[in-house]
């Protein structure tokens, strides 16, 4: 299957997306949050969906949300892919680098990127996300895709003076409102044929930046559940993003380029979709 949430911000219902055309279940099921997860909903779903394949469709022009509400946590993994640790002269790691985004950093996958307040630093990150089906605690890598509810694209903004310059710990450059895109669907993992060897791109206003494929990732999914499973419980529903390859704005030579207001940014991933986020300055 293939999940979405779609409506005003905030009225988001659950939809899905069968032949490329969107339905609305929500008179299935109230929204894919931790308890839909937890209570199997993917399976109960499924069912419905065989049962009753009479739906409502939902025009192609409602915007669309994250098409998982609001989670736990985002649990991201830096410095993930070796080209993106050379391009930013940093070591490759021997373990996950660990860092946090705010959920409020959630939004739609075609929503506005709204640069933050005093920011002239905000770059872009083309990653694979996927999303934690069950509680997850101390979870053995071979049975780690078990506890994988599906996959999705994510943008993983960041803007590195905050990140970076200000002191303390990566996520203040990372939580920022908007700073999350997700989507434009949730695709289980049967729609997926290899997680490992997806291709996925990123540019900005027409030009090329990344361009790499998941085959390169240093930590892959199921170390990653058993890994961050040995730290802290994985609720349902929450949501890993794995890491960019290179081409971020930060590693451009001999001078960094950062987005400002106007700038059009489009990515996407082998199988997950495409999404494309406007850049806007902050307003009060």
């Amino acid at each position: 299957m293939k999940l979405i949430r779609f409506g005003e911000i905030g009225k988001e219902k659950p939809g899905v997306l069968i032949n490329e055309k969107r339905y609305d279940v929500s008179s299935i099921v109230s929204d894919f949050n931790e308890s839909f997860f937890e209570e199997n909903g993917l399976e109960k779903l499924q069912k419905a969906l065989e049962s009753n394949p009479a739906l409502p469709e939902v025009d192609a022009s409602v915007r669309l949300g994250s098409p998982v509400a609001r989670p736990s946590k985002i649990i991201c993994i830096g410095l993930n892919y070796v080209d993106h640790c050379k391009e930013t002269n940093a070591p490759i790691p021997t373990e996950p680098i660990i860092f946090f985004k705010s959920t409020t950093s959630l939004c739609g996958p075609n929503d506005d990127v709204i640069i933050p307040k005093n920011s002239v630093k905000t770059d872009w990150e083309v990653e694979l996300a996927f999303v934690v089906g069950k509680k997850a605690s101390y979870v053995e890598e071979a049975e780690a895709l078990d506890y994988v509810a599906g996959y999705a694209l994510l943008n993983d903004y960041s803007e590195r003076e905050f990140q970076i310059e200000r002191g303390g710990q990566w996520a203040k450059g990372k939580g920022c409102d908007t700073f999350a895109p997700l989507g434009p669907f949730l695709a289980t993992k049967d729609e997926v044929k290899d997680v490992d060897n997806l291709s996925m791109w990123l540019s900005v206003n027409g030009k090329k930046y990344q361009d790499s494929n998941t085959l390169n990732l240093v930590f892959k999914i199921p170390y990653l559940v058993h890994y961050l499973s040995q730290f802290m419980t994985l609720l349902p529903g929450d949501i890993i993003s794995t890491g960019t390859p290179p081409g971020v704005g930060l590693g451009i030579k001999p001078d960094p380029i950062y987005l400002k207001a106007g700038d059009v940014v489009e990515l996407g991933i082998e199988g997950l979709g495409t999404s494309k986020q406007t850049a806007a300055a902050y307003k009060k």
